[in-house]
């Protein structure tokens, strides 16, 4: 089975890739001591990448991140590559979903159509990296739904379920249709050519 270190210091996000790679990648954590890497880049890519590269050069083995991202059209595309600091610096998940829908009042269900993009980067330490995309479309509920996920889970309902937002899908059922999911599994698919 490969191994990679999982660049990730979110127990959401690391829990959820281990679901999605269980039985195809054994996921290591990020070492304790190191310090935080600062998202500074203007993209999800460059994003996960910086992630990336800082675990792997910590570590000195190959190293997971990925960046994602909620595109709202009403809102010109935004949050985007801020969705996790969307309510400012230090938000909760709770602040960036109030903020979400306070920006969506008096939006129509017709125009609050939405996209959750990841991008999935492995970076080796010699300096050769690999990464894949996943994005799922869907609609911004006018409240949250639902007890399970995370960060926006609660208000985004993919087009491919029944209505549903992610918060009230089993997590089996997100991750087969999620942004995450597709990502790494279509990343999944490189990472053979390597060994």
């Amino acid at each position: 089975m490969i191994e990679l270190v999982c660049a990730s210091a979110n127990p959401d996000k690391v829990a959820e890739m281990a679901a999605v790679l269980d039985g195809v990648v054994k996921l290591q954590p990020r070492p304790a001591e190191m310090g935080e890497v600062v998202e500074d880049a203007d993209s999800l890519e460059g994003n996960a990448l910086l992630k990336a590269r800082a675990v792997c050069e910590f570590a000195g083995v190959a190293a997971l991140a990925d960046d994602t991202g909620l595109e709202v059209d009403a809102l010109g595309g935004a949050p985007g590559v801020y969705s996790a600091r969307f309510a400012g610096p230090d938000a909760s998940y709770g602040d960036n979903l109030a903020r979400l829908l306070h920006e969506l009042q008096g939006i129509a269900a017709p125009q609050r159509t939405a996209r959750f993009r990841t991008v999935a980067v492995v970076y080796y330490p010699d300096g050769s990296a690999l990464s894949a995309e996943g994005v799922v479309e869907g609609t911004i509920l006018e409240a949250s739904c639902g007890s399970g996920g995370f960060g926006y889970d609660p208000v985004f309902a993919p087009t491919e379920s029944d209505g549903r937002s992610f918060a009230e899908m089993s997590s089996a059922a997100k991750h087969a249709v999620s942004h995450r999911g597709r990502a790494l599994r279509a990343l999944v698919k490189l990472l053979p050519k390597r060994f």
